[in-house]
């Protein structure tokens, strides 16, 4: 039987998909059951009314949101459930996505969103990996794992760059 989803990846496009699989795969590689869903708040409001007030009931525990533009995603649907939303701004031609980043990030006093940088879904992942952790030791204890290889990774580099010397090291870039 197949764990019911605790994180919901939503976004306002398919065009958001590319940036948003930074964040499945960090619950894929935390085993954290999640669920993919495209909930327009513009274009399906009806939809993302209906997700969001049944997301508790669901099981979700956070709700990461990704969206360009206007990005009215995960305001809207922070207004629309008491779990944790984590917005994403998504990247977009016109200005860079510092317009997506602007909506997210000024939400109104009592309607809080998390936000990560710009196209940063990996860092969203991560955000709902810890919150989820803070409940259960098991998963806690593979963040620190994680932050441990990556602190190892940096030494690695460290240690590759003082043999090296800063201009070979640099060649093999």
């Amino acid at each position: 039987m197949t764990e019911s989803p605790v994180v919901g990846i939503i976004m306002g496009s398919d065009s958001d998909l590319p940036t948003l699989q930074d964040a499945i795969a960090i619950c894929e590689q935390f085993n954290v059951p999640h669920e993919v869903a495209i909930v327009s708040a513009h274009r399906t409001p009806d939809r993302l009314v209906h997700y969001g007030k049944t997301a508790c009931d669901r099981g979700l525990k956070v709700i990461i949101a990704g969206a360009g533009g206007a990005a009215h995603l995960p305001g809207m649907i922070a207004s629309l459930t008491p779990l944790p939303v984590i917005g994403v701004p998504v990247k977009t031609s016109t200005l860079s996505g510092v317009d997506s980043l602007y909506s997210i990030v000024q939400m109104p006093r009592g309607i809080p969103v998390a936000t990560v940088a710009i196209g940063n879904a990996t860092n969203a992942g991560l955000l709902a990996v810890q919150i989820l952790a803070a409940f259960d030791p098991k998963l806690q204890q593979q963040v620190q794992e994680y932050r441990n290889q990556l602190k190892q990774s940096v030494l690695d580099k460290q240690a590759q760059l003082t043999d090296l010397g800063y201009q070979k090291y640099l060649d093999r870039m």
